[in-house]
């Protein structure tokens, strides 16, 4: 859907006035071309490139000149430059300058990709990245299932060493607790008891849905059932099982072509812990009781030791240090955290809130998964676009080669969601195309594409709940399960967003119980128990089918996406390898139809194609109401 008609001086998705599409290596050429009348003339025509953050001066200043070869639209010329970039891996952010008589006008960015001689507008970005950039596969191909620990699957073996003070549910079946304590504190201190083994139990029903990898929040010792206020880094938490645990899932896992990534979380530990110990369940030692301890160091006291830096104000988190060489040591060295759980079997990590850590924690980790694993993964929490992100006034560089493998995707969450609730066809196209434009191709290949996560709201409660305007625990727990009414209508919508995910660049990643029909708000009703012998089946099912069709389009990690159709009700894109290789014509085509009325395509689909209904129907060409189509040509 590049604009083909010219209707713009510049279109960066269109191969005439840019090739490469997207981000490129360093050291590689790029060609540049924009679009101007007859009736211009201009004097001069220039590409200004523009280091990131470095807008002063151009790092590159390179003249168009005029194309001989005449375009053909009527009345237009075209001025080209091919530019050879740096080797360095760096990003760009790139304009148009042109002299007319008299005057110099600046070529900007109106929307996603076009441009035009606007008073107002922005620069292209162009990110370059390392030649030897390489982000790995997951084992097989397959989807990767999210599973909140606590909440999947309790094996109800007995445990040792589970503190006395821990509140456990009796009802599985119960929702979690989400009112304050009598001080008025949120504690996410109650229990359910899903464990290790109870995941083990049940890799069987993972691999029927197609799940090559696992992502677990995090394992560690920790008092709260989220456990990202980690105690003890190199110890499962003793309601999950143990070390020895963990080993034989990944090695069950492993027979049945399944990684295990685990949830890393260094920008803080808890308070609570052995490294810190403000609570004294650790005896005396810890920087908060020892000014001795050897941890001290990592933390920034203000006024010892009650006064200190904690994330986001929580003092239960109180803040690493994570320059401070004795903690990247621990976590990166060479009998460091990364590797210790490396070597019982992991496949890799993914960071907890990765714009709050500095880059030479993050390279060190990722030389530390590396040196492990060379297929070892590693992926980071960004909620927006990780190619050009400025954290606390730094410009990251997760995406350049030398740091994070890939991102979790939540621009790809929130195209979809908007998509296929209000029909915003733009965010979609734009949002999807704008990732694949300034993402290098290793990073693609490993998106983790989410529609729900412990983070955000479930997917079904999403697109066919109430409105969410903001609304406190105790709205949410009002409406915590869908009407008869809305969950109909929600698991269609659930599945049309699905199918639209699952083929996307990137690979798709399934919250658990999203399947089974899991409805919830925020935290902590996103994080409800798997309704074990209540499942929705029939959801299951065609979560089973899409996991099968994913399987069997083995081409899409290096297939082109092509947007083939778009309006409120229907979206349509391809998936082909025919435009990057001649002698690979492999394609499918995914169409869906969110509207309330039946949608005749006959006359735009292939010649042929082999049709797999995820839901609704679809019939000679015709999608009923609510349907989503995968094709394989």
């Amino acid at each position: 859907m590049a604009n083909t008609s010219h209707l713009y001086a510049y279109d960066s998705f269109n191969p005439l006035c840019k090739q490469p599409f997207g981000a490129v290596k360093a050291g590689s050429t790029v060609m540049f071309s924009i679009l101007l009348t007859d009736f211009s003339l201009p004097r001069r025509v220039e590409l200004l490139l523009y280091r990131a953050d470095e807008f002063g001066t151009p790092a590159i200043r390179a003249p168009l000149e005029i194309d001989t070869v005449r375009h053909a639209a009527v009345g237009t010329n075209r001025y080209v430059c091919h530019v050879r970039l740096p080797d360095e891996p760096q990003l760009y952010f790139y304009c148009f300058e042109v002299e007319f008589e008299g005057a110099v006008r600046t070529l900007r960015r109106i929307d996603s990709h076009n441009g035009d001689f606007a008073a107002e507008g922005e620069l292209w970005q162009l990110t370059c990245y390392s030649p030897d950039y390489y982000a790995p596969e997951p084992p097989t191909r397959g989807i990767i299932y999210q599973i909140f620990p606590d909440r999947f699957c309790r094996s109800g073996m007995p445990k040792e060493g589970v503190p006395p003070d821990r509140k456990m549910h009796g009802n599985w079946d119960e929702g979690p607790d989400y009112r304050p304590n009598e001080q008025g504190i949120i504690t996410n201190s109650d229990y359910f008891g899903g464990d290790l083994r109870g995941i083990a139990m049940k890799l069987p029903y993972l691999k029927s849905l197609g799940v090559s990898l696992i992502y677990l929040n995090p394992i560690f010792e920790a008092h709260s059932n989220h456990r990202y206020n980690v105690a003890d880094y190199f110890k499962v938490d003793p309601l999950l099982g143990t070390n020895d645990d963990f080993r034989r899932l990944c090695e069950q896992a492993a027979e049945q072509g399944i990684g295990i990534v685990l949830d890393g979380v260094f920008s803080h530990t808890g308070s609570d812990s052995v490294y810190f110990n403000m609570e004294g369940r650790y005896g005396s030692g810890g920087a908060y009781r020892d000014p001795e301890s050897p941890f001290r160091s990592w933390y920034k006291f203000e006024e010892y030791p009650h006064r200190y830096h904690s994330w986001w104000g929580f003092t239960t988190l109180p803040e690493i240090i994570e320059e401070n060489p004795d903690f990247l040591e621990f976590i990166c060295g060479e009998q460091g955290v990364i590797r210790y759980w490396m070597r019982l079997g992991a496949a890799g990590f993914r960071l907890d809130v990765a714009d709050e850590l500095p880059d030479v924690i993050l390279e060190r980790i990722r030389e530390a998964v590396k040196a492990e694993n060379s297929d070892g993964i590693l992926i980071g929490e960004v909620w927006e676009d990780a190619s050009n992100k400025i954290a606390y006034s730094q410009r990251r560089r997760y995406l350049l080669g030398r740091q994070l493998d890939s991102a979790m995707n939540y621009p790809f969450m929130n195209a979809v969601l908007r998509y296929v609730r209000y029909g915003d066809y733009g965010a979609l196209y734009h949002g999807v195309l704008t990732i694949l434009e300034n993402y290098p191709s290793p990073s693609q290949r490993l998106l983790f594409n989410s529609l729900s996560t412990h983070d955000t709201v479930r997917a079904i409660t999403m697109l066919a709940g109430e409105e969410y305007t903001g609304g406190d625990r105790e709205w949410q727990a009002q409406r915590s399960h869908l009407s008869d009414a809305q969950y109909a209508r929600g698991r269609s919508l659930l599945l049309i967003a699905y199918t639209l995910l699952y083929f996307l660049p990137g690979i798709p990643c399934l919250y658990y119980g999203d399947e089974a029909g899991v409805c919830g708000w925020r935290d902590p009703f996103n994080r409800a128990t798997y309704p074990w012998g209540r499942e929705d089946q029939w959801l299951i099912e065609a979560f089973r089918k899409l996991g099968r069709l994913y399987r069997l389009a083995d081409f899409l990690p290096r297939a082109l996406f092509i947007p083939f159709a778009g309006t409120t009700d229907v979206f349509a894109y391809s998936r082909s390898r025919r435009f990057v290789d001649r002698e690979d014509d492999r394609a499918l085509l995914v169409v869906v139809n969110r509207g309330e009325m039946a949608r005749d395509l006959s006359g735009v689909l292939p010649g042929r194609y082999e049709a797999h209904v995820i839901t609704g129907s679809f019939e000679n060409g015709v999608l009923a109401p609510m349907t989503a189509v995968v094709m394989f040509q």
